[in-house]
């Protein structure tokens, strides 16, 4: 162990290789999202790039994303160039080969931030057993299947936004505040979604960075004031005020801030995405149905059913049977649980307590947040891969988190040559990665309960997974298996939000009423 060096070099050779052969494979909206957001970015000046409205994928990412667009754009071959990649057109301009390569290869390159990141995660750490766990951390995040199924296949760039997230937490534990917040800043600056975990952030920063609280209670009002550290707070705010002011500042200059807003928050969009994320409100909606059912077959009541709970459009979702919800109420709901999250955190500034408070907020804003997407599960499963070590406790939460949020990611591959892929890597990884953690993770004492629910539910994957691919695959044969398309999706959502509230609540209370673990 000691002689080991722990790099992730194979990992990253055998990775892309893999990554090149799933080129061929099934591509989302968001690769024509991207290709639009390059051609935006090359033909037309800064000051349009958030008011072309030609596609309706439209430019809403925040301006660091847009400045990367820039970038690729203006590195694509001529040969890609002459295969329509840069187009401005309403409808999908016809493209070959040489497009899809070079959008494929551009995540792949992307992705080297992730892996210099943890390897960095990796290096920092002390020979032996503390680097040999960081080094089980790094591998199962590089290899981490919903990075592997969202931007490989389906299509998107969370490989290198997750390693700005792992730049600004490895140095959170290395306890360069200044270059931790920087970090975070530039990470908001490319993807808004990242603001969920501003709390944590923020209660984390102040009691470390910006305040010095004394052992006794100040006795004085000169005393008071020196609690607050003013010369940090100052180099803290102008840091992020630096970064935000690059990101931010041409927009400004040409008066276009406004429309800028509004497509990073687009509210007119519907409390559920292209199907239910497996959160609070999948179960809340699966209720409406349920009850919609129950009124016309139990109680003989005629209840007309509306298609939007169901049909996955982005727009706002009336319910049949239960009240509807406003974005008000996720965002109070989100708001309440996350400042639950950050109590502790400010009470024990540790890391470790600080990236327990992270996997709360990321918690909190998947199960109760407005129009989630189930990709937003990364927002959860990667925070808390760096604490799984810590505790046995942890790691049974953690198997059941991953197992479900996972899962929950299936039904974005959708084609039949995916289906044995995104099964089999699914379990190779479990497999591997669940006998790593449980080598390296102290034993303590169990809770029975949880232990056994947790067996039965992960066991209860298999039968539900089966059953859903054997529907996906007649379905282009049975006709009366495409009427009911919507099903599958829901057996996904329903069983895949059972996991995921629950393995919320036991971290909850690990976090919350177990001491031990945090010390």
């Amino acid at each position: 162990m000691g002689k080991s060096n722990f790099s992730l070099w194979n990992i990253w050779v055998a990775s892309t290789l893999l990554k090149c052969l799933l080129f061929p494979a099934y591509r989302s909206t968001d690769f024509e999202v991207h290709r639009n957001w390059m051609a935006i970015t090359y033909h037309l000046p800064l000051k349009d790039w958030y008011i072309e409205d030609t596609s309706i994928w439209t430019l809403d990412y925040p301006p660091f994303f847009a400045y990367f667009e820039w970038i690729l754009s203006h590195l694509v071959p001529q040969f890609v160039i002459d295969d329509n990649c840069l187009v401005i057109s309403a409808e999908p301009p016809a493209f070959s080969w040489p497009s899809v390569f070079y959008q494929r290869s551009t995540v792949i390159l992307s992705e080297c931030v992730l892996f210099w990141a943890l390897q960095w995660y990796i290096n920092s750490s002390q020979p032996g057993t503390e680097r040999s766990k960081n080094f089980v951390v790094a591998s199962s995040i590089v290899l981490s299947p919903a990075l592997t199924f969202i931007d490989h296949i389906h299509f998107q760039y969370n490989g290198m936004l997750f390693g700005i997230l792992c730049l600004s937490l490895v140095n959170a534990q290395k306890k360069n505040y200044l270059a931790c917040a920087v970090f975070y800043t530039i990470l908001l600056c490319f993807k808004h979604i990242f603001l969920y975990l501003a709390p944590a952030y923020f209660a984390f920063l102040l009691r470390n960075y910006c305040l010095n609280i004394p052992k006794k209670v100040p006795r004085s009002f000169s005393s008071v004031c020196k609690i607050v550290n003013w010369l940090n707070c100052l180099k803290l705010g102008s840091s992020m005020a630096l970064v935000v002011g690059i990101a931010f500042g041409p927009f400004a200059y040409y008066g276009v801030i406004t429309p800028l807003v509004q497509r990073l928050f687009p509210f007119a969009r519907g409390l559920t995405h292209a199907y239910w994320a497996p959160n609070v409100w999948a179960i809340y909606s699966f209720l409406d149905r349920v009850l919609i059912q129950f009124y016309r077959h139990v109680w003989k009541t005629p209840v007309e059913s509306l298609a939007s709970t169901t049909s996955g459009l982005v727009r706002v979702v009336d319910f049949t049977v239960l009240p509807n919800i406003t974005p008000k109420v996720t965002f109070l709901l989100t708001l309440f649980y996350q400042i639950f999250a950050i109590l502790p955190v400010l009470i024990t500034p540790t890391f470790t307590k600080f990236v327990g408070s992270l996997t709360l907020c990321g918690f909190a804003s998947f199960l109760f947040g407005w129009h989630v997407h189930e990709k937003a599960i990364l927002l959860v499963i990667i925070p808390f891969t760096f604490i799984v070590p810590k505790d046995k406790r942890l790691f049974e939460v953690f198997k059941l988190l991953t197992c479900a949020g996972y899962v929950s990611l299936f039904p974005l591959l959708f084609r039949p040559a995916e289906y044995g892929f995104k099964t089999l890597y699914t379990f190779v990884w479990c497999v591997i990665y669940y006998a790593s953690f449980e080598e390296i993770t102290p034993s303590l004492p169990r809770r029975g309960f949880w232990n056994r629910f947790n067996l039965i539910y992960i066991i209860g994957l298999l039968p539900v997974v089966t059953i859903v691919s054997v529907l996906e695959m007649l379905s282009s044969t049975v006709p009366v298996l495409q009427r009911f398309e919507f099903v599958k999706l829901m057996i996904y959502s329903v069983y895949c939000s059972i996991g995921v509230i629950a393995s919320w609540n036991s971290m909850s209370w690990l976090y919350y009423l177990d001491d031990e673990i945090w010390s």
